[in-house]
């Protein structure tokens, strides 16, 4: 369905955009979070491909653990 190759944050908000949904949450991990959420939602609904699911899953399981590392760095 979709050719779009994801690498960044950026590109998931792309597709997301696309499909007319805006994220902006004012946290990043809760950004990120709604965004798995959305793509799930889409992908459950028909309007992606597995694969344009999973390669955006990734993005936005990579960019979580970013921030939670980042969230644990600051902590210490």
């Amino acid at each position: 369905m979709d050719n779009m190759s994801f690498r960044t944050l950026y590109d998931v908000q792309q597709l997301l955009k696309k499909y007319g949904t805006f994220v902006h949450l004012g946290k990043r991990m809760w950004d990120i979070e709604l965004m798995f959420i959305e793509v799930k939602r889409m992908y459950e609904s028909g309007l992606i491909d597995k694969k344009t699911f999973i390669d955006a899953q990734l993005v936005l399981k990579r960019e979580h653990r970013k921030e939670e590392k980042k969230e644990k760095d600051r902590s210490k």
